[in-house]
């Protein structure tokens, strides 16, 4: 029986006792590895639509912004899952977790639906916004929005189910799940895009078969699996508003930060479009590949959540110290890895995505650039996840929106002295920024906190939570 089905219950799942380090990669590993296969899904899309033509790349790329756009909303479920979740396992009220990932699904899936249906009904309007100059891409991106909008409820859904299992310390089952899916989607995406002479599409299709597939997995194993995170659980339960309100109350700065983020990241893209749909290609297969540092930093701050949040539900300030300072060297090394990687191997990284000579030295250029803001994206996950497991998700979300409005503005100047290399050096350099100050932030926080461990939350005056 896991800690969520028995109270105050040690069991491996649990984050509040143990060697720190042992704890965080026994959750952060798997949380990765999804992160990857995440990341693979794009990848397997872009190694085979490469081969297809670099009009169907730059498509992809541009429906893919969408797609980006829609995880300001899918946060709302998986912040409420992860924050509410891993708190009350913290203060030993299962109960009231689980009341939190139900009422997490039910709001994902509802936003999922609300979100699918917009991109199929205005995919017209939306792929115009990105002002592409080729009939031909503008086409197969419209085909491709109207694909990808039925998976989005499934995403969503399945977002909010991965939140409850890794807020409970079991991230093994959402990896095994998503590797699954990605299995079917490496099956699917060649067969139906070259033999079954769907192009573009097929790959659309394929991903949206995938996310269905895993989404279903997922739901039986919260419901049935023998290593569900709670003995009873109702996904069609009557939602509780004073839990909704607590959720929208965490999710909606990282809500508000997602979308201004991946908005502003439209509009940079937009500035790239006139440079043709090579430049485009450049861009998203660069931002895939340049991804190895955000989404594995992403998967470390993901771990984070749950750590801080079950020693913050706990009480225990020292061992959410330990843990920040743990992470902050581990993090660091990863980060300098990923720098180097880039610097010296960026364009035989690109050659296996877009095998063209025509786009080789535009991709290196773009691989340098990118290089130097890996660090302080890796230093950024840290703090980020740190601040949303205590509950404070305020702080990364304005510095991130304050630095994406000056993205926009550095992007506007550079782009008519360098041109596109404008462009990228505006999107590196505010990325850095964003991660010192991040941390900076933090480290000022850091000196407010408890010197000592405290009694659990539910035990200190004024801060009680909604009862089971």
């Amino acid at each position: 029986m896991d800690q969520s089905e028995k109270p105050g219950g040690r069991t491996r799942n649990d984050l509040t006792s143990g060697g720190i380090l042992n704890k965080l990669l026994l959750v952060a590993l798997p949380i990765m590895g999804t992160q990857l296969i995440q990341m693979s899904y794009n990848l397997t899309d872009m190694f085979w639509l490469g081969r297809l033509s670099t009009g169907a790349v730059a498509a992809s790329g541009t429906s893919g912004m969408l797609m980006w756009l829609s995880m300001a909303l899918m946060m709302v479920g998986r912040m409420g899952a992860e924050i509410g979740v891993s708190q009350h396992l913290g203060m030993g009220d299962p109960q009231t977790a689980r009341r939190y990932s139900e009422n997490s699904v039910m709001t994902a899936f509802a936003l999922g639906a609300a979100y699918g249906l917009a991109m199929i009904v205005f995919r017209r309007q939306l792929v115009r916004f990105f002002n592409i100059q080729e009939p031909e891409v503008v086409a197969m991106a419209e085909s491709y929005l109207a694909l990808v909008g039925i998976g989005i409820p499934f995403s969503f859904v399945t977002s909010a189910l991965v939140g409850t299992f890794n807020a409970a310390g079991n991230s093994r089952v959402p990896f095994m799940v998503n590797a699954t899916g990605l299995a079917i989607n490496m099956i699917l995406d060649p067969i139906m895009i070259f033999p079954m002479k769907m192009n573009l599409a097929g790959a659309a299709a394929a991903t949206v078969i995938a996310q269905v597939a895993s989404c279903s997995m997922l739901m039986y194993l919260t419901l049935r699996g023998k290593r569900r995170p709670f003995e009873r659980y109702h996904a069609l339960s009557k939602p509780d508003l004073k839990i909704l309100k607590r959720i929208v109350k965490w999710a909606a700065p990282i809500c508000a930060e997602s979308a201004f983020f991946t908005f502003t990241s439209m509009l940079t893209s937009r500035m790239v479009s006139p440079f043709g749909e090579i430049a485009l290609a450049v861009s998203r297969v660069g931002s895939q590949i340049e991804s190895l540092t955000w989404l594995i930093g992403g998967g470390f701050s993901t771990a984070l959540v749950s750590f801080m949040g079950q020693n913050y539900g706990a009480g225990k300030w020292t061992r959410i110290r330990r843990g920040f300072n743990i992470s902050i060297w581990t993090m660091t090394i990863y980060g300098i890895a990923v720098t180097a990687l880039l610097l010296t191997a960026g364009g035989a990284l690109f050659w296996v995505f877009l095998p063209d000579s025509e786009v080789m030295d535009l991709g290196v250029m773009f691989m340098r650039v990118l290089a130097f803001c890996q660090l302080p994206q890796c230093l950024e996950a840290v703090s980020s996840g740190t601040f949303r497991g205590t509950g404070r998700t305020l702080p990364g979300s304005t510095v991130s929106v304050l630095t994406n409005i000056l993205r926009v503005a550095l992007a506007a100047v550079g782009v008519r002295i360098w041109g596109v290399v404008g462009v990228w050096g505006a999107i590196s350099l505010t990325a850095a920024l964003r991660g010192f100050a991040s941390l900076t932030w933090y480290l000022i926080e850091a000196r407010k906190q408890p010197a000592r461990d405290v009694p659990p939350i539910t035990s200190r005056p004024g801060e009680a939570v909604p009862a089971d």
